[in-house]
């Protein structure tokens, strides 16, 4: 148990006060000395305030007969509902804004404050004054005389605290000097009486289900039993923005009031169905985050609360005793998914549904949603870390994390990530996963947090290359300073990013550039490449083509050459001149196509053959050339082969002309 815890224990068990929010507003004037708070109750002097230790900003005061401001049994219940409301102002018990002027003066038995009531029962009306020593059986005792109804047979309704121990003194009960009650009868005889004592009892320490239908929307709401119907109608105004004074409600019993416990109230028990809607008359409405506060005086002036409470060191304050909640996540919980999913169902099943959104995912996946990102798309990684036995949680969640101006906030800039280290399983596993992604120094960090420094948001930023943890933000602040430190880490990131960005775009600019110019160079480089490989198969195919020529031209003068040496092997040699038959022998001259001659003799009775053949071995195949006599012109290459010189009239002598093909 923390320090502030064990005082708050202590003072609570010297001065019997079980409002947790009255009492830490005693402790907190007294700077959290046990002794100077304990005798400031208990003394007399404790029923007045001192004005020139106080500013009148630090707690907004709230008179009972007041149905818009939100008495603090209202913030007591409307912690146990399933959906959260924002309390427009915290109450006090006992003290109006007279009280706070009021200078502090010591009083004796003579002088002490008288409390008077004004009590109905069955449309009659008594009036009582008695000390503020006296108690409440002294106030039944009073009643009885009154109203002829036994002690034990009575039920006071309209008591600012509920359940208290009938010998308390009303000095003790922090209560006005004006109070109106109303006296209620439990049943006739014996038997009677003890089933309705333990069938109210069973609806006093019970909850109720209220289904309240809004134009098209069904709110399914929680109450205890001992929560009064200005507490639920007080809960509507969080949720629907209509003021007490302007619903308009179906399902109520006609004879209900709003200062009656549900148990009393005459509704169905354990559900009951409404309807509400607004009156016609004009609805002043005013924003969830302001609040009217009536004043204490003759003229009942009513002023605007501002959005936050003043002061940066003001605390929301609100009735801790509310019933016990499952943990955030179970203890040992094996797998970090199952305890982030956990932890968000519990979280709005406590707090209800108006708070940020927590990232429904491990912190590995929320650290690559707000960090591991381009800078302009970057957030803030929020960690809350909850922690059920911490003075701080309840106001925390139910207010701080619940305004609207918070709320936008961490939705716009942050990723809001949340675990409960309430169980020491559940701490080492967050120590585990923090150290896993994020190193051990901001492992260590979070380990050494105090419980007394509970709830609180560890800010995460990653800030030129480096993930680090740049805050936290502790849960004892009010909305003023809270707000102050968030909008800090978002001036900071923004800025921060601001200039990542561009250095992000200068980057993408130089990329983009030197990507141009590299695909611009393997352009021309493949251009080149290609150009060259033109140029080689062109080379290629030029020198394949010469070495075709080559091999044809080679297969050519082979083939030539093979029909020379068969023409050659066929030509007879050439006739002598000196041959004893003259006219056995004729003279053929050859004019050439490019000038000059071929002469050679022979026999008649040879054939044109034998004139192609010698024109073959001399380099001037038929295949080439033809063979035009001059007288007649014929072309004698087309002629009959076997005819013979004779036949042909070539002889004794003739000339014939080579002409090429």
């Amino acid at each position: 148990m923390s320090n502030r815890e064990e005082i708050l224990a202590n003072f609570q068990a010297c001065t019997g006060v079980e409002d947790l929010a009255l009492a830490i507003c005693h402790l907190d004037e007294c700077n959290w000395d046990l002794m100077s708070a304990v005798s400031r109750v208990i003394s007399p002097e404790s029923q007045t305030f001192q004005t020139n230790n106080r500013n009148d900003s630090d707690v907004m005061i709230v008179d009972d007969d007041v149905p818009a401001a939100v008495p603090n049994e209202t913030a007591s219940s409307s912690s146990r509902m399933e959906n959260n409301f924002e309390r427009p102002a915290v109450r006090i018990p006992g003290y109006s804004r007279n009280h706070l002027s009021q200078p502090s003066t010591s009083r004796g038995v003579s002088s002490r404050r008288m409390i008077s009531f004004k009590v109905s029962f069955a449309g009659k009306f008594a009036s009582i004054e008695l000390p503020d020593n006296s108690t409440i059986k002294d106030l039944k005792k009073a009643l009885q005389k009154e109203f002829k109804v036994p002690v034990c047979r009575q039920i006071l309704l309209g008591w600012v605290k509920k359940n208290q121990d009938e010998n308390t003194p009303f000095y003790k009960l922090m209560i006005n000097r004006e109070n109106a009650l109303d006296l209620v009868v439990m049943g006739g005889d014996q038997e009677n009486n003890s089933e309705r004592e333990n069938e109210l009892a069973e609806k006093l320490t019970g909850m109720f289900t209220l289904n309240v239908k809004y134009e098209d929307q069904i709110f399914n709401l929680n109450f205890g039993g001992s929560s009064t119907v200005l507490e639920v109608k007080n809960g509507l105004y969080a949720l629907t923005n209509i003021e007490v004074r302007n619903q308009r409600w179906i399902g109520w019993p006609n004879s209900v009031k709003d200062e009656m416990p549900l148990a009393l109230s005459g509704i169905n028990y354990p559900e009951h169905d409404l309807i509400l809607s607004r009156n016609n008359q004009r609805d002043n409405e005013t924003n969830h985050n302001n609040a009217v506060i009536r004043i204490d005086s003759d003229d009942e002036e009513y002023v605007d609360a501002a959005e936050s409470i003043n002061g940066d060191d003001d605390y929301f304050v609100e009735d801790l005793s509310s019933r016990r909640h499952e943990p955030l996540i179970p203890e040992n919980v094996g797998d970090e998914l199952t305890g982030c999913t956990t932890f968000i169902e519990r979280f709005s099943a406590r707090y209800g549904p108006v708070h940020p959104t927590f990232f429904p995912g491990p912190l590995s996946a929320a650290l690559q949603e707000a960090c591991n990102k381009p800078a302009k798309d970057r957030k803030i990684l929020a960690i809350y870390l909850h922690h059920d036995k911490s003075v701080l949680t309840n106001v925390f969640c139910s207010q701080l994390l619940g305004f609207e101006s918070v709320m936008e906030m961490l939705d716009h800039y942050f990723v809001l990530w949340g675990w409960d280290i309430t169980f020491p399983s559940n701490a080492r596993k967050l120590d585990s996963i923090v150290g896993s992604n994020l190193g051990s120094l901001a492992s260590t960090n979070l380990k050494d947090m105090d419980i007394e420094r509970l709830p609180a948001l560890v800010l995460i930023m990653r800030i030129r290359g480096s993930t680090d943890i740049f805050n936290v933000i502790e849960g004892n602040l009010g909305v003023n300073e809270f707000l102050s430190r968030l909008l800090e880490a978002i001036e900071l990131f923004t800025t921060q990013q601001k200039v990542e960005v561009k250095e992000e775009e200068e980057r993408s600019e130089r990329e983009r550039v030197k990507m141009e110019q590299d695909i611009a160079f393997h352009e021309s480089l493949a251009a080149d490449k290609a150009k060259d490989e033109a140029k080689r198969l062109k080379e290629e195919a030029e020198e394949a083509a010469r070495l075709q020529r080559e091999n044809e031209i080679a297969t050519e003068m082979r083939r030539k050459e093979g029909q020379r040496l068969e023409a050659e092997s066929r030509l007879h040699p050439e006739p002598p001149l000196e041959q004893g038959d003259r006219d056995a022998i004729t003279k053929i001259r050859f004019r050439l196509p490019k000038g000059g001659h071929l002469e050679r003799r022979f026999l008649v009775s040879a054939s044109l053959q034998v004139l192609q053949d010698y024109l073959t071995v001399e380099g001037y195949p038929s295949e080439d050339y033809k063979i035009i006599s001059s007288w007649p012109r014929r072309d004698l290459t087309a002629i009959d082969q076997t005819k013979t010189l004779e036949e042909l009239k070539l002889y004794p002598q003739e000339t014939v002309i080579l002409e090429e093909r």
